[in-house]
């Protein structure tokens, strides 16, 4: 089968490859992927940037909505033609402490798609059913797909640290994820939104306000201590999520963060940090790592979709074949999307 692969660890080692496909296995249904996300790790792994494990050879993807194509004969309660999407938990050991009670998304023996196990950008995924949710009948594939990164925004900004209706939320990065953050936050009832982002962000940021964010600041041209203390009562934001993936916003965010508010550091940094943490300590400012997602939080979002209180197509910049990925990361990486799409051959 056609599957777009990262080959190498340099800039660039991305290509599409015939390889394999997988094989049914008992505990296991495949997967045939409809349509597929682009990810901005997807967009790490095409430069090189990423800082986590990889396995390469390994078919990029893991944003993934698709049909089921075969059942296993021990697998029951799914059957050809079901719709479905995918968490990204490939594998997990199930036994340790973590596993045990529903953290299975920090497993340390977890294997994720797109990374150490060959994701869904490619005809078909093989899956185990635990990681399977039913789109809902009102939902399509193109919107399905895109539950994985709404999933991030939700642990995010509901399962780590909550938004209170009236909150001051300052999102870092104007991307997917931050993107996703702004309507998390409007949703959840934030009082005021403002979003930061550099050059490359222009037209995203003019979307984001078309989205409703209050403020947009480009942070080369403008400081956003001035506008954030000039805000509410001037101690500062009552929650800062970092979207970036650069280790230097969280100094940023404990300029802009108000004593005792929180900080949910989502993005990605490779960069080891040359600052001090002492502001973290003084002002009594909780930090929040969020990471994935588990089987609640995908069912929540689904049920948002189906409602039409989460709206996918107001950040959806472009549908693709597999056949274009360049188009759809390259229209990520320069701004012009906030989010890409892929959708596979039949």
């Amino acid at each position: 089968m056609r599957a777009l692969v990262k080959y190498g660890l340099n800039d660039g080692d991305v290509e599409l490859r015939d390889v394999p496909a997988p094989e049914l296995q008992p505990g296991t249904v495949l997967v045939r992927a409809r349509a597929v996300g682009v990810c901005g790790s997807d967009i790490h792994m095409w430069r090189n940037g990423q800082s986590w494990d990889v396995a390469l050879p390994v078919t990029l993807g893991h944003e993934t909505a698709g049909v089921i194509a075969a059942v296993a004969d021990d697998v029951t309660g799914w059957a050809v033609g079901d719709r479905v999407v995918c968490e990204t938990a490939a594998s997990i050991c199930g036994v340790c402490a973590l596993c045990r009670t529903g953290r299975y998304n920090l497993c340390p023996h977890r294997e994720g798609y797109g990374a150490t196990r060959d994701g869904a950008f490619g005809e078909l995924l093989r899956a185990e059913p635990r990681v399977l949710h039913r789109i809902p009948d009102a939902v399509t594939f193109e919107q399905a797909a895109m539950t994985e990164p709404f999933a991030v925004a939700y642990n995010a900004l509901v399962e780590r640290a909550s938004v209170t209706p009236g909150d001051l939320v300052v999102i870092q990065g104007a991307g997917a994820i931050g993107a996703l953050s702004l309507l998390m936050a409007r949703l959840r009832g934030a009082g005021t939104t403002v979003v930061l982002g550099t050059p490359v962000d222009e037209h995203r940021l003019a979307k984001l306000r078309e989205l409703g964010a209050d403020y947009t600041l480009d942070i080369t041209q403008e400081d956003p201590a001035t506008l954030i203390a000039s805000l509410g009562d001037g101690f500062g934001a009552d929650l800062v999520v970092d979207a970036t993936g650069v280790s230097v916003a969280l100094k940023q965010g404990l300029e802009l963060v108000r004593p005792f508010g929180s900080i949910a550091k989502v993005g990605w940094g490779p960069q080891p940090l040359g600052f001090s943490l002492d502001p973290l300590v003084a002002k009594a400012v909780t930090l929040y790592g969020s990471f994935s997602h588990t089987w609640t939080t995908w069912e929540r979002v689904l049920s948002l979709f189906a409602t039409g209180a989460l709206d996918t197509s107001a950040v959806l910049g472009g549908v693709y074949e597999l056949a274009d990925w360049e188009a759809a990361f390259e229209h990520m990486e320069s701004g012009r999307n906030i989010k890409s799409v892929m959708v596979m051959p039949d």
